[in-house]
């Protein structure tokens, strides 16, 4: 009752009225709020935990308020620097040299437009590397422009276009329903290879201008998240091990992550809302 009242009363007066020893009271807040932060604690780590350690404070302030706890992101910040708790995302990631590029005249017809309000309408795709044994292997990945989600996915030893034809072959939607597909300029996009799949299925052409990443940025964004939840730090035994850690990871990005651009939901989340405002109107 105290503790409910003491924005509106003082406690010595609340202390008197109801005959309780303004040490009793001190000494039980005390006590509760130590058992607040603790389980405050424990929660905040188990978030940090269950998201591939990768959450800051805004995401676990979040996740907190879906629990309904409404806590600070000072207190959290707080919290996680006494627990040692750090994110992947403090530590400075390594840039590897961009691939030679090439001469093809197709123009840039994404033009930046990368707010798309149709669902697979424009996909973005980007290759980044990881270590298998003491090999480098590759990554691809596939992603749509409406609800940033990884549509397909690939990994391999070549970075080559084959990588990028097996991360078409595990889109889950049909290739027809594509309308774009915007690259930056590396050779392993622009082939007879790929050219040939996206004449079959009806999928239009974009490319970077040459020199300019910021034409890709979504792509280039998506890779550095990926680049630090998922590669940072891994050495994986073998390829094998590596298609299953991500085919887990692009489930959990799709479906658990919360992404700061779509508003803190996840990318199925933001597609099904965005569906359902569709259908009401």
């Amino acid at each position: 009752m105290i503790r409910n009242n003491r924005h509106k009363y003082s406690v010595s007066a609340m202390c008197e009225v109801l005959q309780i020893p303004r040490s009793t009271y001190y000494y039980e807040a005390k006590e509760h709020d130590t058992k607040e932060e603790d389980e405050l604690t424990e929660l905040i780590i188990q978030i940090f935990n269950e998201n591939r350690k990768v959450y800051g404070q805004r995401k676990i302030k979040k996740e907190l308020k879906k629990k309904g706890w409404q806590v600070s992101r000072r207190r959290i910040g707080r919290i996680m620097k006494a627990e040692g708790v750090v994110s992947k995302y403090t530590i400075a990631q390594f840039k590897p040299q961009k691939s030679t590029v090439n001469e093809s005249d197709v123009g840039n017809v994404l033009d930046r437009e990368f707010t798309q309000e149709q669902p697979l309408k424009v996909d973005v795709s980007d290759l980044t590397y990881v270590r298998v044994q003491q090999k480098w292997h590759y990554i691809c990945v596939l992603v749509d422009l409406h609800n940033r989600e990884i549509i397909g996915h690939s990994a391999g030893p070549k970075k080559d276009a084959k990588l990028v034809q097996r991360a078409f072959a595990t889109v889950p939607y049909s290739l027809n329903h594509l309308g774009l597909f915007h690259t930056d300029r590396g050779s392993e996009f622009k082939n007879q290879l790929i050219d040939e799949a996206l004449t079959a299925f009806g999928i239009d052409r974009s490319l970077s201008n040459k020199g300019t990443p910021y034409d890709n940025a979504v792509a280039e964004a998506t890779f550095k998240t990926i680049k630090t939840e998922f590669v940072k730090g891994a050495v994986f035994s073998s390829q094998k091990e590596l298609d299953l850690e991500l085919f887990d990871y692009v489930n959990w990005f799709n479906n658990i992550r919360i992404h700061q651009s779509l508003d803190y939901l996840t990318p199925r989340e933001y597609k099904h809302q965005n569906q359902l405002e569709r259908t009401a109107i």
